[in-house]
C-alpha cells in the first residue's frame, strides 16, 4: 500500500522563544493560636516549588510554525505556605510540544541545552524555583519564636533558540534546476513546487518513498546549493544544516548540460560545499543520480563524466534516470534502501559532537557572588546572581528577616567591599530595586 507523502509547505526552521519557570511559593510566618495548647510555637509552612518548563517531542509535529504565533511560555508559581505548618502545593510543570529533531539552545550563550529526537523525549529547559521556608524552619533554642520566612526562589527565565533539522533518511542534493523536485514528486506522493527557474524550492520538502519490495524511507528534497553555500551564498547555508541529519545522499546531476554547466564541475563543486560545511558529510553513503538522460548530449556527457571520475580516483556509483519519463527510478530507489540498511543509525556522530560542545562551554569565567559599581549620580550599585537572589527571597515585612538579610550581606563581604571602594556614611546603595543608606 502506498503511503501518503509528507509535504512541508511553510518551513520555519529557527525561532526564538521566551520561557519562564514558576517561582517558588513564599514561606509563612505564623504561630499556633489554639485553645488549651500552651506555649504555641512557630507554625508557618514552606512554599511549594514552582513549575518547570519542559520541552517534549511529539512525532505528530513537523515544523516550528506554532512558535511563530506563541513565543512566551510561563509555568505556574508554587503555592504559598500556610499556617499550622502546612506546606504550599507545588505547581505542575508546563509541557511544550516540539517536533522530532529540535535542537534547543540558550540564545544568550549559544550553549546547547538539548537535542530532542525520539517521541516522548523530554528536557527541562527552565527550572522552577524552590519554595521559601516558613518560620517553623528557623526555630532554635536561642530563638524559639522567629519572625523569619523566605520568599520563594525565582524560577529560571531564558531566551531559548529552537532549531529544527529535517528528520529524513535520504537527502537530495545538487544545483538548482537539476530535477530534484521532479524526482521527489514521481517517487512519492509529495507535491513540491516545480518551475523552470532557479530556487523554485525555498523550503525542504519531505516525501515517503516505497520500493517495489515493500521497503520505505523518507526522502527530503533540499533547496539547490550553489558555490559558496557553506559561506552563506544563496539559500545554501540555511539548509545545509538539514542535510546533516540524513543518512544517505542522492547527488542529482543534470547530465544534459542544458543549463550550460559542466556535470563534472557540478559534482566536485557540490561535494566541496558539503565538505566545507561539515567534513563528516563526505563520509555519508552517496549515489550519483544522472538525471535528464532522455535529453540530447546526455550519453556523451555521461561517458566523459565516468572517464573523469576514473582519472580523479573517485569511487562513485552512478544511476542513469529520467525523472520526466520515470526511467531507472526503481533501481536507484532499491539501491538507496539497501544502503539505508547498513548506514549508521540517526543520530550520526552525536556523542562526539555533543562532547566537544560540552567541553567548549566549560571555558566560561567563574561567576562572582557580587559586583559593585557606581552610577553617575553617586549611587553605589550592587549586582550579581547570588546577592540578587538573596534579596528576592527576603521577606521585608518582618524586622527579623531584614536583620538576617543584613547579616548575609555582611557575611559575603559587601560592607567591607563598599568601604574599600570609598563608600561614606549616608551614601545611597541600590540592590535590584531596593535602595538603602550605607551605615559605617
Amino acid at each position: 500500500m502506498e503511503k501518503e507523502g509528507l509535504s512541508v509547505s511553510m518551513f520555519l526552521d529557527q525561532v526564538k522563544v521566551n520561557v519562564k519557570a514558576g517561582n517558588g511559593g513564599n514561606g509563612m510566618v505564623a504561630f499556633r493560636r489554639e485553645k488549651y495548647v500552651p506555649d504555641g510555637g512557630p507554625a508557618g509552612g514552606d512554599g511549594g516549588i514552582g513549575g518547570d518548563v519542559i520541552f517534549v517531542v511529539d512525532e505528530g509535529l513537523r515544523t516550528l510554525m506554532d512558535f511563530r504565533y506563541n513565543r512566551h511560555f510561563r509555568a505556574e508559581h508554587g503555592e504559598n505556605g500556610m499556617s499550622k505548618g502546612m506546606h504550599g502545593r507545588g505547581a505542575k510543570a508546563l509541557f511544550v510540544k516540539v517536533p522530532p529533531g529540535t535542537v534547543v539552545k540558550d540564545a544568550e550563550t549559544g550553549q546547547m541545552l538539548a537535542d530532542l529526537v525520539d517521541h516522548g523525549q523530554e528536557a527541562v529547559v527552565a527550572k522552577g524555583g524552590r519554595g521559601g521556608r516558613g518560620n517553623i524552619r528557623f526555630a532554635s533554642p536561642r530563638n524559639p519564636a522567629p519572625e523569619i520566612a523566605e520568599n520563594g526562589e525565582p524560577g529560571d527565565e531564558k531566551e531559548i533558540e529552537l532549531e529544527l533539522k529535517v528528520l529524513a533518511d535520504v537527502g537530495l542534493v545538487g544545483f538548482p534546476s537539476v530535477g530534484k523536485s521532479t524526482l521527489l514528486s514521481v517517487v512519492s506522493q509529495a507535491r513540491p513546487k516545480i518551475g523552470a527557474y532557479h530556487f523554485t524550492t525555498l523550503v525542504p520538502n519531505l516525501g515517503m518513498v516505497q520500493t517495489d519490495d515493500g521497503r520505505s524511507f523518507v526522502l527530503a528534497d533540499m533547496p539547490g546549493l550553489i558555490e559558496g553555500a557553506s559561506q552563506g551564498v544563496g539559500l545554501g547555508i540555511e539548509f545545509l544544516r538539514h542535510i546533516e541529519r540524513t543518512r544517505v545522499l542522492l547527488h542529482v546531476i543534470d547530465m544534459s548540460g542544458v543549463e550550460g554547466r559542466d556535470p563534472v564541475d557540478d559534482y566536485f563543486t557540490i561535494n566541496k560545499e558539503l565538505e566545507q560545511y561539515d567534513l563528516k558529510l563526505r563520509e555519508r553513503p552517496q549515489l550519483v543520480v544522472a538525471n535528464k538522460m532522455d535529453m540530447p548530449d546526455s550519453e556523451e556527457n555521461l561517458k566523459t563524466f565516468r572517464e573523469e571520475m576514473e582519472k580523479s580516483g573517485e569511487e562513485v556509483e552512478i544511476f542513469e534516470i529520467s525523472a520526466l519519463t520515470r526511467k531507472g527510478l526503481n533501481q536507484v530507489m532499491s539501491r538507496t534502501a539497501d544502503l539505508l540498511e547498513t548506514a549508521p543509525e540517526f543520530p550520526l556522530y552525536e556523542e562526539e559532537t555533543g562532547e566537544e560542545e560540552r567541553v567548549l562551554y566549560k571555558f566560561t569565567p567563574e561567576n562572582r557572588e557580587f559586583m559593585i559599581t557606581r552610577d553617575p549620580d553617586g549611587t553605589w550599585v550592587i549586582s550579581g546572581d547570588k546577592v540578587v537572589k538573596l534579596y528576592q527571597m527576603t521577606n521585608f515585612q518582618f524586622d527579623e528577616s531584614v536583620m538576617r538579610f543584613s547579616r548575609q550581606l555582611r557575611g559575603m563581604g559587601i560592607d567591607e567591599a563598599l568601604r574599600d571602594k570609598g563608600a561614606k556614611n549616608g551614601d545611597t546603595v541600590r540592590l535590584d530595586n531596593f535602595e538603602f543608606e550605607f551605615v559605617e
